[in-house]
């Protein structure tokens, strides 16, 4: 039968217990919580023929940019197919079925399409909201991102569930798109909605990192625990936001015990708790900290991912990882895997091939020791690095050894030129790092006079 879910959107389950799971799905997803999997799990017990629930099995195993999850997503592709031909679905249930098809036959934008077909018809569906805003979040559309979220901002009123959840989502859009000050209002306003939105809470912490505040996303962070304390790995990636906020004052010790005590707390090999470790990893050394054995245990993983190829920002952490721990023979091996996807056709080896290839090839050489290779295949790729998804905040360790390799090589005016573009993104603000740098090509230029 048709019911509706906590959304106010038509769901073909038949009984107020299974609507009870499959809010819990919802309520899961939206909030980063830990009991997604749970709910899903129980729900599809005692409702195995639920079409939708099979299809968001699938998108969610797509979600975590695994190689090993894909033959489970082909899987729930086609029990979802099963369940729909035996029984009357929805249109939203079909949307949601056509969006998994369409990215496991590697066109995640056509995905897209497919959600928003349903937000057409439904735009107080902010279930599918989520879903369009994270599968752009993984290919870097950060204006597509916010177009989305604000086509269906005026169906999610203050009686909305989820209103606090979708006024999360359109912080974060507006801080990748450069709008600081409205991002944090919108994000604040958010959390009063709803405390428990560690995505919202997250995206004022963005803010905080882009404007150069650290006191204050700190203070965030901490007085807003209820947001992420809870959540599942995301809460990782906030840890990760306040090593950063630790940085930018000056906090290096700060930051690295972070790192142990939090962010890698917990040993797994989830792309996203790898790039976090990675990230942070890479950053410190860039300042001059000697991080110790820690790469070894990151090698560890990512070695086991070089035949991945899923997404690209994964791959070059995993890399920053592998250039860590001296893993030559893993990095050649990415590096051969890099040129093999260049030639397939789709979106993802698009990427592979352009920024991808770039990167690898500049990070590679960043690691060796060859500065100025590396500087100019990283400035090549910077144009398209958006692409690979991730926020600003993630993709700004490339920029930072971008910048370091040009000082090292002494493309000074190329380097200051990529400080001044960095600085207009984050809203003219001059970070520590910056600044910085900026001291050294001053110095630099200064005894090249002399």
């Amino acid at each position: 039968m048709i019911q509706s879910d906590m959304c106010s959107c038509p769901v073909t389950l038949s009984s107020s217990t299974s609507v009870a799971h499959w809010n819990g799905v919802i309520h899961g997803l939206l909030s980063h919580g830990q009991q997604t999997p749970v709910h899903l799990g129980k729900l599809m017990e005692v409702e195995p023929e639920f079409a939708m629930g099979h299809a968001a099995r699938g998108l969610f195993c797509l979600m975590t940019g695994r190689a090993e999850v894909i033959a489970p997503a082909h899987d729930a592709l086609a029990a979802a197919k099963t369940a729909a031909n035996s029984t009357h679905i929805t249109s939203r249930e079909a949307g949601w079925i056509e969006a998994l098809d369409l990215w496991l036959a590697g066109k995640p934008t056509a995905a897209i399409g497919a959600v928003e077909t349903v937000l057409l018809a439904l735009p107080h569906d902010t279930l599918s909201a989520k879903l369009s805003h994270g599968i752009r979040f993984m290919l870097g559309d950060s204006a597509g991102m916010r177009r989305s979220v604000e086509r269906i901002l005026a169906a999610h009123g203050p009686d909305h569930a989820a209103r606090g959840y979708l006024l999360g989502c359109h912080a974060f859009t507006l801080e990748e798109t450069g709008e600081y000050a409205r991002a944090e209002a919108v994000g604040r306003e958010g959390l009063t909605y709803t405390t428990d939105d560690a995505w919202g809470l997250h995206a004022v912490a963005h803010v905080h990192d882009m404007m150069a505040r650290p006191d204050c996303g700190i203070a965030l962070i901490e007085k807003n625990t209820a947001a992420w304390s809870g959540s599942n790995n995301f809460r990782y990636h906030v840890w990760w936001h306040k090593a950063l906020l630790h940085m930018e004052r000056g906090e290096l010790d700060i930051a690295l015990g972070l790192y142990d005590a939090q962010i890698r707390a917990d040993k797994t090999d989830d792309y996203r708790d790898i790039s976090n470790a990675a990230s942070l990893l890479s950053r410190l050394e860039l300042e001059g900290m000697d991080i110790g054995p820690r790469w070894e245990e990151l090698a560890d993983f990512s070695e086991n991912r070089v035949e991945d190829g899923c997404l690209v920002f994964a791959d070059l952490h995993y890399l920053l990882a592998l250039a860590g721990a001296e893993r030559a023979d893993a990095r050649a091996a990415m590096t051969a895997r890099f040129a093999c996807d260049t030639l397939k056709t789709g979106e993802m080896p698009a990427r592979v091939a352009a920024p991808g290839q770039a990167a690898l090839s500049g990070l590679n050489a960043f690691s060796e020791g060859r500065y100025d290779t590396a500087f100019v295949n990283l400035a090549a790729a910077r144009p398209l690095m958006q692409t690979i998804g991730g926020s600003h905040a993630q993709r700004d360790v490339f920029e930072r050894i971008t910048i370091d390799a040009g000082l090292r090589a002494g493309r000074y005016d190329a380097t200051a030129a990529i400080l001044r573009d960095r600085q207009r993104i984050r809203g003219g603000t001059l970070d520590r790092f910056a600044i910085t740098r900026l001291e050294k090509i001053n110095f630099a230029r200064g005894v090249a006079a002399q």
